[in-house]
């Protein structure tokens, strides 16, 4: 048995850039940062970042370029793929990217928190996330269903 699955929680790091396929079908390209922190055998707190290219197709990418910005919390759930290609000099290319299957937006952020860091609050730790952040009674996203105009508030959905 084979699996190819990846599961990442983190912030974009650019704008989603969205396109047309000759066929008429949207894609959408942006990175996630992912931050892994860690005590070194000096005793020190670090940070170490890592940095996923994504791509998601068809409806998800439009909801992708509607309701995500740089800055913006996610979880992708995908598939690796890479992808080769050769430059007008000749030069041969790599580039492995995870093929969103499903994406969980974050909650909406407010204009005083920090869109980089996921999480709202003071910023005690020095750059250490909380164990569980603080839960915010505003912070639950409002999704707007295309097409009927009706908004769904997220905690009226059972899962």
């Amino acid at each position: 048995m084979n699996l190819n699955k990846a599961f990442i929680i983190g912030n974009l790091t650019r704008d989603p850039e969205i396109r047309q396929t000759a066929g008429g079908q949207a894609v959408c390209s942006f990175s996630v940062a992912t931050n892994r922190f860690y005590t070194d055998n000096s005793g020190q707190k670090q940070k170490q970042a890592e940095f996923h290219n994504i791509v998601a197709w068809g409806k998800q990418a439009e909801i992708v370029n509607q309701y995500l910005k740089r800055g913006s919390l996610v979880m992708i759930e995908g598939r690796l793929q890479t992808r080769s290609w050769q430059d007008q000099q000749g030069a041969k290319h790599w580039k492995t990217e995870i093929v969103a299957e499903r994406i969980q937006l974050g909650p909406r952020l407010s204009p005083n928190e920090n869109p980089s860091s996921g999480w709202s609050g003071r910023d005690d730790n020095h750059g250490i996330p909380p164990s569980r952040p603080e839960p915010k009674e505003d912070s639950t996203p409002i999704i707007e269903l295309p097409g009927d105009g009706e908004e769904v508030d997220i905690r009226d959905i059972p899962f």
